[in-house]
């Protein structure tokens, strides 16, 4: 195999000589009939450095690739925010599903509350599910929450929890009575958790940890004004 040039002494490309004869005394150089051009795919060169190219490019692709989706690992917030909000949501759970059930209560309001189940029940999944991600107990164990944000208190004094006393007021009541104490009760645990998403979304290390806080804020302000008209009106 080697080079072949046109008659013109141009270069056409790699080669391979076919008839040849191997007869060392015989110098007799083979004319162009017996000079077969090869394709580019056959030729070594072409193939070298086309092979060469690939892995450069596949070499540069996976390092942009690298840093588009490097992500950073999860600070004191991450973790804090999803340990002590699974807490928070559990509560307005209790509290929605509880107030279903009461007779006489407002069918409109039950409508939402039955949403607010529904929907902080999976938020609640979303929350085990990135802490597991993130190699993180899945729970608060320390009893003490808001450590995250500065603000240590025990998990029962967070922003928006119900005491007790609330909670038993809500477990009694029936009808309109019901109704108001649901309303006031989710309006404040409301506030108070997006109190805790705000400074999640502004403090978290990790872009799926503010997403999932910008979310909260943003559902929990349009069922405050939803609960709020729902009771007024």
């Amino acid at each position: 195999m080697r080079p072949g040039h046109d008659r013109g002494g141009n270069r056409l490309g790699w080669c391979e000589t076919r008839g040849v004869n191997n007869d060392p005394d015989n110098e007799t150089e083979p004319d162009d009939s017996d000079v077969v051009i090869l394709p580019w795919y056959r030729n070594p060169w072409n193939i070298a450095v086309s092979l060469f190219a690939v892995l450069v490019l596949a070499g540069t692709a996976g390092f942009v690739i690298g840093e588009r989706y490097a992500t950073p690992d999860p600070n004191d917030t991450d973790i804090g925010f999803l340990q002590d909000m699974r807490v928070h949501h559990e509560q307005a759970v209790e509290m929605s599903l509880a107030f279903i059930e009461k007779p006489g209560a407002d069918p409109n309001l039950k409508v939402i509350a039955d949403e607010i189940a529904f929907g902080q029940s999976i938020e609640i999944g979303r929350m085990i599910q990135m802490l597991r991600d993130f190699g993180a107990a899945e729970a608060n164990e320390s009893g003490t929450g808001m450590a995250w944000m500065d603000q240590p208190v025990p998990l029962d004094r967070m922003p928006g929890i119900a005491s007790e006393a609330d909670m038993t007021a809500l477990y009694r009541a029936d009808g309109a009575e019901a109704d108001e104490i649901f309303v006031n009760l989710m309006i404040a645990h409301h506030e108070g958790g997006i109190i805790m998403a705000k400074h999640a979304q502004d403090h978290a290390a990790t872009s799926e940890v503010q997403k999932f806080a910008a979310g909260v804020v943003s559902g929990q302000q349009a069922e405050i004004a939803e609960l709020r008209r729902l009771l007024t009106g």
